[in-house]
């Protein structure tokens, strides 16, 4: 199965939502989600529970539980070309909706205009 480039999301003011949340986690919690981030290359749209969910509205969610914490990382797929991740979140019980909707507006953005959004492609 061929890999799946990863891209992170590039917001207007040029900051990068997920490499912000990913560099303020403890570091465990960072190693665990850069592993989580290595399995959505290996294995893209195959990748399934317990490391990722769909949300809706082609939204996804790479999982990650560290202790009593659940990290999430949303992300969408830009054709079949890549995966773009959006951002990061600690949750409680279940994603609250206004995340799922901030990433569905990234992805908007970012389908109208890939360039602009596209803070290049992830190294692991």
């Amino acid at each position: 199965m061929p890999q799946t480039p990863l891209i992170f999301y590039r917001d207007d003011d040029s900051s990068v939502p997920v490499l912000g949340w990913l560099g303020a986690l403890p570091a465990k919690a960072r190693d665990k989600c850069r592993v989580r981030l290595e399995r959505l290359h290996e294995c893209g749209h195959e990748l399934r529970r317990p490391e990722a969910d769909y949300l809706r509205d082609g939204i996804y969610e790479l999982r990650v539980r560290l202790g009593t914490v659940n990290y999430r990382m949303l992300y969408f797929f830009h054709d079949r070309i890549a995966a773009v991740v959006s951002h990061g979140l600690a949750k409680e019980d279940t994603v609250p909706a206004r995340e799922i909707d901030l990433a569905r507006q990234r992805q908007t953005k970012f389908n109208a205009n890939p360039r602009q959004h596209t803070a290049g492609t992830a190294n692991l």
